[in-house]
């Protein structure tokens, strides 16, 4: 089962693969694209809510790899059906592609090249430098802001 995001449906993605997504994806879509997705759900498309352990552990997960704040709530719910459900993530985002990899769930990007490793990201600290595994507000050192970089 494939499970799509919103690029699916804006790139005109075509399966003949059982197909499922999640409601959030039919409101952020506009005018012909939310018609596609009325009409893939017509011909039959799963329309799945994942639990909410299964979504508080791909939020974890996220949290882990330093993708969390890169991630909607439409992703997060996405990645959770895909992996409920054993299926495959249909999506070009990345942060979605590397939660997805570290959960095991398949991926098939559409319009892009996808993820060529999963990265575990670091956070540095604008001013003193020191980096972080986890992300916070502000440098528990000397407060300054961090940004997300890829500790390689």
């Amino acid at each position: 089962m494939e499970i799509l995001d919103t690029s699916a449906f804006i790139h005109e993605y075509h399966t003949d693969d059982e197909t499922a997504s999640v409601p959030q994806v039919h409101e952020e879509l506009e005018g012909e694209h939310a018609f596609r997705f009325d009409a893939e759900e017509g011909a039959g498309m799963h329309i799945h809510i994942p639990a909410d352990g299964t979504t508080e552990k791909v939020q974890r997960v996220a949290t882990e790899t330093g993708d969390a704040d890169e991630l909607s709530e439409t992703d997060l719910l996405l990645v959770s059906a895909a992996f409920e459900l054993d299926g495959t993530l249909v999506t070009d985002d990345y942060a979605m592609q590397n939660v997805a990899e570290r959960l095991n769930v398949s991926v098939q990007v559409i319009a892009r090249d996808g993820i060529t490793e999963q990265r575990d990201w670091q956070f540095q600290c604008a001013g003193c430098g020191r980096t972080f595994d986890d992300d916070h507000e502000r440098c528990p050192i000397c407060g300054s802001d961090l940004t997300r970089k890829n500790p390689a």
